[in-house]
């Protein structure tokens, strides 16, 4: 397979969203779907429930949140995806700037109970200035939430993005019945039974299939077939070109905890999402087929081994076939350096990269040399832009100076008291 060939079946993408919006149980269910893990672990997980593989540090599984940005690697009916699953607290979104200017493209997670919430648009700027394609994917549909055509006018005025829906979800909360696939005119239903399960889809020629007669109740599919009208009237049609650009976004319904509308938008990754795209420099734009080999650091991470004391540096591969043992020069000490022992990543287990293409993510161990913003080449100098750097915070605490307190009466009573008992036994002793 020629390089061109590898790099178009390569996927880079980030989960973005608002803290508590299920971002992290989505990584976990796209990770089941895509056969790269056969049991999907809970955020929460209790007793012999296995835990989040991207929440894999102890401070993450206490607080049921991410703290650190985690690299999942798998493939997929011939396609290399790299995930990205960034923290949404706030406290942490410098790590999340960071991983946004290594991936191609973003999956934006709502509640559908909450729509876009503060963290949600302030990622979603970062994604807007580096004219990134997002997917949006509304979760927790089989929860009580805010009107679908709400939550794609909110998005639409909010964002100032034009929406396509690629699924219509069929009522939500304790009436949701599952989602009707626009794009592929297929029918989807919810089962709250299925467990780990996957539920496949129905193929229909369209809404006016006999069959959907069969699977809905009557009054559900009615107001299905009213909504799709009215969608395929006021939203415009998926237009990919529109979607790279990131002026339009398509979005996807369902109930990430259940299993639910995860493989259309995995689907949706695979068919929709940008190769590696070109990397900007301050002298060139660095084309991903380019033959020579470049790379840039965005993230360093210590203590990812809990038996070891160590420093991972996390680089992306922009161009080139990177081979383990090449000699890279290190652009801004100008050394060239061996590249021995470069790391390939599934959350906290990695295991050795022998080779690696545009788009991907490898470790590079860092023994106080290398710096976030840090570039590679095989001897170009190459300084890479777009690289956010955050000044350190200074913590510091005031408190009001001590006053001396004046002894209490029964404190000055036991002092008195005694001072006489030691003058009475020396007067004893002496005596």
């Amino acid at each position: 397979m020629s390089l061109k060939e590898i790099i178009q079946n390569r996927r880079t993408f980030a989960i973005i969203s608002h803290p508590d919006a299920g971002k992290t149980t989505l990584t976990e269910k796209l990770l089941l779907f895509g056969g790269a893990i056969e049991l999907a672990g809970a955020v929460k997980a209790k007793g012999d429930r296995r835990r989040a593989r991207s929440d894999w540090m102890k401070v993450e599984q206490e607080r049921g949140i991410s703290v650190a940005s985690s690299v999942m690697t798998f493939e997929n009916k011939g396609t290399t995806y790299n995930l990205l699953d960034t923290p949404g607290h706030e406290d942490f979104s410098e790590d999340t700037y960071r991983v946004l200017t290594a991936v191609d493209s973003a999956i934006m997670v709502l509640d559908c109970a909450k729509g876009i919430e503060a963290q949600t648009y302030k990622l979603f700027e970062v994604c807007r200035l580096r004219d990134m394609p997002i997917i949006t994917f509304i979760n927790k549909m089989d929860r009580d939430g805010l009107d679908p055509f709400d939550l794609l006018d909110e998005i639409e005025k909010k964002l100032a993005l034009d929406v396509t829906p690629a699924s219509w979800p069929i009522g939500s909360g304790r009436d949701f019945k599952g989602c009707y696939d626009l794009l592929n005119d297929s029918l989807i239903l919810f089962d709250r039974t299925k467990g780990e399960a996957l539920v496949d889809s129905i193929a229909c020629s369209g809404l006016d299939d006999p069959q959907l007669d069969k699977l809905l109740p009557a009054d559900q599919l009615a107001k299905l077939r009213e909504d799709v009208e009215m969608v395929r009237g006021l939203c415009p049609a998926f237009d990919r070109e529109a979607y790279l650009q990131g002026t339009l976004t398509p979005v996807y319904f369902g109930s990430a905890v259940n299993n639910f509308g995860v493989r259309e938008l995995l689907g949706g990754i695979g068919a929709f999402a940008p190769s590696p795209r070109p990397q900007k420099t301050e002298s060139r734009l660095i084309q991903p087929d380019e033959t020579k080999v470049t790379a840039f650091i965005f993230k360093i991470q210590a203590n990812m081994d809990p038996k070891h004391r160590d420093r991972m540096a996390f680089a992306r591969i922009c161009s080139g076939k990177f081979k383990r043992g090449m000699k890279l020069k290190h652009i801004r000490s100008g050394k060239f350096q061996i590249i021995h022992s470069p790391q390939m990543f599934f959350a906290q287990d990695r295991e050795m990269a022998e080779e690696a293409f545009p788009g991907d993510i490898i470790g590079l161990p860092n023994y106080g040399g290398l710096r976030i913003g840090d570039g590679f080449s095989e001897g170009e100098d190459l300084v890479f832009s777009d690289i956010p750097s955050f000044a350190p915070e200074l913590m510091q605490k005031a408190s009001a100076p001590k006053t001396p307190s004046k002894p209490s009466i029964w404190a000055s009573a036991r002092a008195t008291g005694g001072r006489r008992r030691s003058a009475r036994l020396q007067t004893h002793v002496r005596g």
